[in-house]
């Protein structure tokens, strides 16, 4: 067992709970906001199944669909359009494998972003030889003439493409309409994995051109366990899985009309608040990347746009497990990147896709923040960093 792991297990066996302090992990996934848990708490007696015709069944039904209708509207898409799902990852998984299946043998071609989450590059890996990969620039920024080559070469006819709104360890905004177009002019469906766009950018289904996006309700400050696929009118997927097909023909198993309505209002209060104040992540960033200049040897990941809310640093000739570790120790909490790895920590592949090499890849810390993070949050982060990079830069490996 290495000294981190049995560091780990230590402070796993005294907090059995986490103790209240400074949350910057909001993209692993954020606080239950008090609108989802009072939705959930005013039918948390609910019984009834939404299949079923009598009155506790048709009770939820009407909850279900209600939240089905404001999630929609809140994204701009149909309620038709929504799949509910267990999360972004498996709205993801759906999405690209039945996305591919759905285009048959004509076009069997799929090109995936190269720094895409793991459920879209593990997904896409079961593809084989159909699959390409879209690269990014060194600033994190997908290159739209590469995608548009790929697209036109002497290669398998592509049928779907997948690329991630708001890269989820960089915060950078991808340029999706325009990719969409260009999958679209190529005959070919267009998937975005919007899990960390909703809430920082404005989200429009309708207008971005997409025929597939993702979502989930934790990164919004909504329950674990629920997510949604937006499957746009006209797209038929192949079913998923076994069973009823209760979503949409699409998705079978019993329907969680209480995480829905969870769901809905998380999603109704982070789309307020993006409206509200809409540069609010970008101020908290700004604050967080000029304190930064106050410890020596970093460097800030990620050419703008970026969507304000994630903020990926490379502290030089550290680790960055050491460093969230030490960070910890001051209540503190921060991530080495995706949370969707069963917590096996090696260097990021999206800044390796980058062409960072080993060391800054396993030397870089997210930072991500969300509907609790106040600006005494990041000045508390920054009174303590220089001392923990410098202690991290001591640590012997």
């Amino acid at each position: 067992m290495s000294s981190a792991e049995a560091r780990r297990r230590k402070v796993s066996a005294n907090h059995h709970t986490a103790p209240s302090g400074c949350y910057l992990d909001h993209a692993a996934g954020s606080p239950l906001r008090p609108q989802a848990r009072a939705a959930m708490a005013d039918n948390a007696d609910m019984v009834g199944n939404p299949a079923a015709l009598h009155g506790a069944g048709r009770a939820a039904r009407a909850l279900l669909e209600d939240s089905r209708e404001q999630l929609a509207a809140l994204v701009g898409a149909q309620p038709d359009e929504v799949v509910f799902t267990s999360g972004g990852s498996e709205a993801d998984t759906i999405a690209v494998l039945q996305g591919a299946a759905s285009r048959g043998e004509d076009r069997p071609g799929v090109l995936v972003g190269a720094i895409e989450h793991p459920a879209v590059g593990a997904s896409a890996g079961l593809l084989g030889a159909r699959v390409g990969l879209i690269p990014v620039d060194a600033g994190g920024q997908t290159d739209l003439g590469e995608l548009e080559r790929l697209l036109t070469a002497d290669a398998p006819a592509v049928g779907l493409v997948s690329l991630m709104w708001v890269n989820n360890e960089l915060g950078t905004v991808q340029p999706v309409g325009r990719a969409a177009g260009l999958a679209g002019r190529a005959g070919a469906l267009f998937h975005t994995d919007a899990v960390q766009a909703l809430g920082q950018v404005r989200v429009r289904f309708g207008e971005c051109g997409a025929d597939l996006m993702s979502l989930s309700a934790h990164k919004v400050g909504g329950p674990v366990g629920i997510g949604a696929l937006i499957v746009r009118r006209g797209v038929s997927l192949p079913a998923w899985g076994l069973g009823g097909r209760q979503e949409g023909g699409l998705r079978s198993g019993t329907q969680a009309a209480v995480l829905a309505a969870g769901f809905a209002a998380a999603a109704a209060r982070a789309v307020d608040d993006l409206t509200d104040d809409p540069d609010r992540y970008l101020r908290l960033r700004e604050r967080l990347v000029a304190g930064l200049g106050s410890v020596r040897g970093t460097t800030v990941n990620g050419d703008d746009p970026v969507g304000g809310a994630i903020v990926n640093v490379t502290f030089d000739a550290t680790s960055a497990e050491d460093v969230t570790f030490l960070l910890d120790q001051q209540g503190i909490w921060a991530s080495t990147g995706s949370a969707c790895r069963a917590g096996v920590h090696g260097p990021s592949e999206v800044l390796l896709a980058m062409g960072r090499d080993d060391a800054a890849a396993r030397a870089s810390v997210r930072f991500s923040m969300g509907w609790t993070t106040t600006p005494d949050d990041i000045d508390h982060l920054l009174g303590v960093l220089p001392g923990v990079v410098e202690r991290a830069r001591r640590v012997p490996h």
